[in-house]
């Protein structure tokens, strides 16, 4: 936590008074804290492409998880205004120019994504994919990156099958195949809200599985 709080400290004088500003006065909990003490906010994205340098965030899903479990009222989806379209990507995330047309701006969303994350630990399944988008609109809207703390599950569940020296074939660290190995149901994919629900269950699960019903240190997870 030391080197995002030194990080923050170089950009306080460009984002003093943002809603960014705002999001990092909110304390965090110390790396040595039990997960199950710790609140996450698992997101997740859609984007027009996978390039975040030529790609669009289309959409983006949360849920907190609090005390060790999905805390399914605070669940929240939103759709983002594209200026181009959406092209081929719709056949992967079914949005299509005509929803978006109506929706909020990206700075819209990313205010209320602010407000939500303030205190907690930012969750993604593959997480470079989403946060190098939300790093580019962050830097457009206040000059800076988000600056929050993550988990990546995908990463978590890429170390357990390292340390188990497992091999790690094609699709293995896939969301739906993370999930099948804690007996998680199978689910629908490609949607931003379902996909952040999926990974919030999928912490849930691997997180109880490495503590053994043990105090688990936060810092084991980030």
């Amino acid at each position: 936590m030391w080197g995002l709080r030194l990080r923050r400290l170089a950009c306080a004088r460009r984002t003093a008074g943002s809603a960014l500003q705002r999001c990092w006065q909110t304390p965090l909990p110390a790396t040595g804290t039990d997960w199950r003490q710790v609140s996450f906010l698992v997101a997740d994205a859609e984007m027009s492409s996978l390039d975040a340098n030529v790609g669009e965030l289309l959409s983006i899903g949360w849920v907190a998880v609090e005390s060790g479990s999905v805390v399914l009222d605070s669940a929240r989806h939103h759709l983002i205004k594209a200026n181009k379209s959406v092209g081929q990507s719709a056949a992967i995330h079914s949005l299509r120019d005509c929803e978006l047309s109506e929706a909020e701006t990206g700075p819209e969303v990313l205010g209320h994504f602010l407000q939500a994350a303030a205190g907690k630990i930012l969750v993604f399944h593959n997480a470079a994919l989403d946060m190098s988008y939300l790093n580019r609109l962050s830097r457009a809207a206040f000059g800076a990156p988000l600056l929050l703390p993550v988990v990546d599950t995908l990463l978590q569940e890429e170390l357990l099958l390292r340390r188990r020296e497992q091999a790690i074939k094609s699709g293995d660290l896939r969301l739906h195949a993370c999930r099948e190995r804690y007996g998680l149901p199978a689910y629908q994919g490609h949607n931003a809200l379902l996909d952040a629900l999926a990974t919030a269950e999928l912490l849930v699960a691997l997180a109880a599985h490495r503590s053994g019903g043990k105090p688990f240190a936060l810092g084991r997870l980030l």
